[in-house]
């Protein structure tokens, strides 16, 4: 198996569990927390979607979905263009409501893009600096990884509040 293609696999994984955690939920479900201050499902999986955009967008030079696709312009959240979520009080957690169909369709559109700038990578690439603002400098390499990593944590965190959530509703 070639780079692009263990890459590709990583990031199919990201996609396969947010179809799951994104099946049957209703509105009221995607924006429930099960304490105040706490994240949604819908900021879940908005931000690791937001976060790939952008993160890949940057890292390949290209333009984000979420510009380019009038993604933004769907969601009409009530945020700057530019914001993945990093760093988000609990009243703009809030503020990220979405039905289950829109996070999926920019999560797939996401999803498409991450495979074409994915299916050519090459070792050489990898060592290619993509940011020099972290010391030592970021690698494609290693915010291809970071991206994974913290998108499966999130993926994980969102199936964790579903489960947690649907238990409350059926108890």
């Amino acid at each position: 198996m070639d780079v692009s293609a263990v890459l590709v696999d990583g990031y199919g994984r990201i996609q396969e569990e947010v179809r799951r955690v994104l099946r049957g939920l209703d509105d009221d479900l995607l924006s429930a927390v099960p304490e105040p201050g706490s994240n949604t499902i819908a900021w879940l999986v908005w931000h690791l979607t937001r976060v790939q955009d952008d993160h890949l967008a940057d890292a390949f030079g290209g333009e984000q979905v979420w510009v380019a696709g009038g993604w933004s312009d769907r969601f009409a959240l009530p945020l700057p263009v530019d914001d993945t979520g990093y760093g988000h009080s609990a009243a703009e957690v809030a503020a990220v409501r979405a039905p289950g169909a829109l996070l999926l369709e920019y999560h797939e559109a996401v999803h498409t893009r991450s495979v074409e700038l994915l299916a050519a990578v090459t070792p050489a690439e990898l060592d290619r600096i993509v940011d020099t603002r972290w010391d030592p400098p970021v690698t494609l390499g290693v915010r291809l990884v970071s991206v994974l990593a913290d998108d499966l944590q999130h993926v994980g965190q969102a199936a964790y509040l579903r489960g947690l959530l649907a238990r409350r509703v059926s108890a």
